[in-house]
């Protein structure tokens, strides 16, 4: 007879807890589908990461390394050693939420291992090419470069194990579906991300500072989020732009823009619904695995202007909640800006299509799986 949920001894295992972005999110949001399970991760920064404080969050040896709080990307190799050194023979069942070494962890044949994979690791497989042109590193790009080519094969040998060790496989979209099949070379099914698309239903008052009209772009800004794109379209159409978030490309963009677009950094949650509320359009010109800033603008009554690929291509529907372009091009972008009308959008409809993608229907899911595969194992053992 299987045992109800609640009664199942879990443990959610998350690559590195060091800054805020969406796949945290969904890990908030697994947290909270189980809230009797333990937390499990190679590094863990307090201070980047409020969200979590609650929280028991057992971290490897790897949290004990100089730099390694404030600079995982360093240490790839020992992060393969943390995860396979942790030991789940406790459990009945362990979710790993994965980008890179988490889906690696080891467990016994009695204990359950679900993999929620965000992506196969992209900087080994699907956006290699991207990685190695600009690693992200500054001033240290010869030497990622150096590391990434040098051990490219034995470094694929390894993800391609450590994503066969999961009892169960899914994926965040049908995108990085897609991709488990190409690189992996197992089936998964499909999960969407849970989106926090209450807290956008607030209504915000308009920033005192906003634009009359102005788009907006909302993230970590990284190489491949692809957010020149957005700069240099509103610079081109002299268009008022809102750029909300730090990282490695702020100085970058800083140097292309025009003097109506303007970089506000890491902006308060009040503060980013207020000004995604009141903007014309988010505009999200990367290639996403999902991508959970689209649906919140959409919660929002925002409409979205994206790249008419990855999971943008799966939420937003082209002509009702938004724009999808075709070409990943700052002339491209720039032609959908230069005539777009907010006013052709239904807000109603946009936040309908959020709701599509709540935290109720992503809890439901993955709880009715676990029950499922419990069940099912139950009965194989009688």
């Amino acid at each position: 007879m299987a045992r109800a949920i609640q009664d199942l001894r879990v443990a959610i295992v998350h690559d590195w807890l060091t800054n805020m972005g969406g796949a945290e999110k969904v890990v908030l949001s697994m947290l909270r589908a189980f809230p009797q399970a333990d937390l499990y991760t190679s590094v863990y920064h307090p201070g980047r990461m409020p969200e979590f404080a609650k929280y028991d969050v057992k971290t490897s040896f790897l949290q004990k390394l100089p730099l390694a709080k404030q600079k995982h990307q360093l240490f790839p190799t020992l992060r393969r050693y943390a995860f396979e050194s942790f030991n789940f023979s406790q459990y009945d069942v362990v979710i790993t939420s994965s980008t890179a070494e988490a889906k690696g962890v080891i467990t016994s044949e009695s204990t359950l291992h679900i993999s929620y994979i965000n992506t196969p690791t992209r900087y080994f497989w699907s956006h290699y090419q991207d990685y190695l042109k600009n690693p992200g590193f500054g001033w240290l790009n010869p030497l990622a470069r150096w590391q990434l080519k040098a051990n490219l094969k034995s470094s694929r040998r390894w993800d391609f194990a450590a994503a066969q060790r999961a009892d169960y496989l899914l994926g965040n979209s049908i995108t990085v579906q897609k991709r488990i099949e190409k690189y992996y070379r197992r089936p998964a099914d499909v999960l969407y991300p849970s989106v926090e698309t209450d807290r956008f239903q607030t209504e915000r008052e308009r920033p005192a500072d906003a634009p009359d009209k102005y788009f907006v772009v909302v993230s970590r800004l990284i190489p491949y989020k692809r957010f020149d794109i957005a700069v240099e379209a509103a610079t081109r159409n002299d268009q008022s732009l809102i750029v909300l978030g730090n990282g490695s490309e702020l100085s970058r963009l800083k140097a292309i823009a025009g003097p109506r677009v303007r970089f506000l950094g890491q902006a308060s949650d009040e503060e980013l619904e207020a000004y995604v509320q009141h903007a014309e359009a988010l505009i999200f010109p990367g290639l996403e695995d999902f991508g959970i800033v689209p649906v919140e603008a959409m919660a929002a009554g925002t409409p979205v202007i994206a790249f008419d690929q990855g999971g943008a291509s799966e939420t937003v529907v082209d002509g009702v909640t938004g724009v999808l372009v075709k070409q990943q091009t700052a002339a491209a972008f720039a032609a959908v800006m230069r005539d777009f009308r907010a006013d052709d959008y239904v807000p109603s409809k946009m936040k309908a299509r959020a709701q599509e993608f709540s935290e109720e229907i992503f809890q439901q899911k993955l709880t009715g799986l676990v029950r499922d595969l419990i069940a099912g194992r139950a009965r194989s053992v009688q």
